[in-house]
């Protein structure tokens, strides 16, 4: 994946910072491409996050995702790499990332990575 992938991550300021709370942001139409198989793979991904300074703005996370669809890469590294990316760029307090993966040969596979920051 290039350097620039996160790019079209965009913020914006978030009007509470003094106070704790959540967002959730559930995206049912994720799609990659497995790189054994070369075959499609969809899931649903859902970032429960609770904001700093800054929040995501949700257009620039649907475009960054899209650019995943043609990407070979497998479920764990995909979770990793765009919790990586989420917290790089909007810098939460703390996320939790679930990605659930739709079933293909029988099987089902979730994979949950967090990110807890320094206060």
């Amino acid at each position: 994946m290039p350097s620039n992938f996160r790019d079209p991550l965009e913020t914006f300021d978030n009007q509470f910072p003094e106070r704790d709370y959540t967002i959730e942001i559930r995206c049912p139409e994720f799609t990659s491409v497995c790189p054994k198989t070369g075959q499609p793979d969809f899931g649903v991904l859902t970032f429960i996050y609770t904001p700093d300074k800054k929040c995501v703005e949700l257009k620039s996370l649907k475009l960054y995702l899209q650019q995943y669809r043609n990407e070979g890469i497998f479920y764990e590294h995909a979770t990793n790499r765009i919790l990586d990316d989420f917290v790089a760029v909007v810098q939460p307090r703390r996320v939790v990332l679930m990605a659930e993966f739709s079933a293909r040969g029988g099987i089902t596979t979730n994979v949950t990575a967090s990110y807890e920051g320094q206060r």
